[in-house]
């Protein structure tokens, strides 16, 4: 298959070059062959390596491109440039803030209660978010679940990942993830871009964009991954 989506991943700054040449950058492999971070990364880059490589690069990488990460799409990560993620989040969002979404009945209130949890308290750490909303053995449940749909929804975004430290200040695990909403994490930019054209039309632009990304891909797997 042919494709003008070409490059190769060894450091942090050829996946920030990346992000920025291409607008969409899955981590994982999905419907489009070589469409993803995983098809283009060195050995040394991915796990369990022993060296530094995506895994430590993603929080630094959202810091300093500015972009968007989260699981976009089908339920997967996805880093989208500042560029295109107003488009991609006017078309997930349907033109509807989250208020407008919920007074027309087309999210439920427990996905209310903890996008106004999170609103409250960003950026904040999954595992504050759990303590604060009571999201624990005998209390709530369906936090995952929940805020994978709001991410893919695109009222929360990832905005960093943060490491547990030893007695002697060395990170140390996975990173854990911090949440906050693209108004908050963008500000002004963003919400004067999210809703500047119509849903159709900035969905439009992205297929568009994909498709000369990848020319010889099925249209119908490109809307199936973006839907």
């Amino acid at each position: 298959m042919s494709s003008g989506y070409d490059f190769r991943i060894k450091t942090k700054d050829d996946l920030k070059a990346a992000i920025r040449k291409f607008g969409f950058v899955p981590l994982f492999s999905n419907a489009i062959p070589g469409f993803s971070i995983e098809e283009h990364v060195a050995a040394s880059a991915w796990f369990h390596s022993g060296e530094d490589g995506v895994w430590e690069w993603k929080g630094p990488v959202i810091r300093e491109t500015g972009c968007a990460y989260g699981k976009f799409f089908d339920h997967k990560a996805v880093f989208i440039s500042r560029k295109w993620f107003p488009d991609f989040a006017n078309y997930r969002r349907d033109g509807y803030d989250f208020d407008a979404r919920f007074e027309d009945g087309l999210t439920s209130y427990h996905d209310k209660e903890l996008y106004e949890l999170l609103e409250a308290n960003a950026p904040s750490l999954s595992k504050k978010l759990k303590r604060l909303g009571d999201y624990r053995k005998g209390g709530k449940k369906g936090f995952d679940s929940i805020v994978t749909r709001l991410q893919a929804q695109c009222y929360v975004v990832i905005s960093d990942f943060v490491y547990e430290k030893d007695r002697y200040g060395n990170p140390y695990g996975w990173g854990v993830a911090e949440y906050t909403t693209p108004e908050k994490r963008f500000g002004k930019a963003f919400t004067e871009a999210v809703y500047r054209r119509s849903p159709q039309a900035s969905y439009a632009k992205i297929l568009k964009h994909l498709k000369s990304l990848f020319p010889d891909c099925e249209e119908d797997v490109i809307r199936k991954l973006l839907k």
